[in-house]
């Protein structure tokens, strides 16, 4: 009888600080560090624990200094943890996130988002008429159509939570940010428009065995 190998998927849960350090919330949740200054315009980044991964498709062609993360010092708004808002990760076209050998059933996707990088729509200045629009999916299916951070949040710097559920059924979840072109694309400077996300938790919602 020949040897064979059997490989347990047994992860149910990650968190990520996208485009930051480690970082654990007033919730008692650990975000990994997710801050590779190697993702570039057509790369894909796999954290050393092989639980997730991370890739990017994109050009910002009108930057000559194209740049991939994000980071604030303003105090973000509506959160107990404005840490985890303070950096992001961005992209000019297509951002995805994968979730890796987890356990096929029921998850609970979270996904955290601040507006950084334009400024109130009170103020009416010039950085104030960016608009970020871009489209979720989850598994493959849309989940929000020209999603924008600041209205969703009702401002800038201010935090906005949106939860999703997602199945997984052969040991993989993908959450892919897709921007379709709509917004704003040079304001408040050439090439700041594209996804942008804070960080994110999934978690299984199966109730144990």
């Amino acid at each position: 009888m020949t040897a064979g190998f059997i490989f347990m998927f047994k992860d149910a849960n990650f968190s990520i600080n996208c485009g930051g350090p480690a970082r654990r919330s007033a919730e008692g949740i650990l975000y990994e560090a997710e801050n590779s200054t190697s993702l570039g315009p057509a790369s894909y980044y796999m954290v050393s624990t092989e639980k997730w991964a991370v890739s990017n498709v994109g050009i910002f062609s009108e930057r000559s200094d194209p740049v991939y993360t994000r980071n604030t010092l303003a105090q973000i708004r509506s959160t107990s943890t404005p840490e985890l808002f303070q950096t992001s990760r961005m992209s000019p076209a297509s951002l995805r996130y994968y979730g890796l050998g987890l356990q096929n059933g029921d998850y609970n996707v979270s996904l955290l988002f601040a507006e950084t990088i334009f400024s109130d729509r009170s103020t009416r200045t010039w950085e104030s008429f960016g608009r970020r629009v871009f489209d979720i999916y989850i598994q493959g299916t849309r989940q929000l159509k020209d999603f924008d951070i600041s209205k969703e949040a009702g401002g800038v710097e201010t935090a906005v939570q949106k939860n999703f559920n997602a199945t997984v059924t052969q040991n993989y979840l993908e959450i892919h940010l897709f921007w379709a072109g709509k917004g704003t694309c040079c304001i408040p400077v050439q090439g700041d428009y594209g996804p942008l996300i804070s960080a994110l938790s999934v978690a299984s919602s199966n109730k144990p065995k």
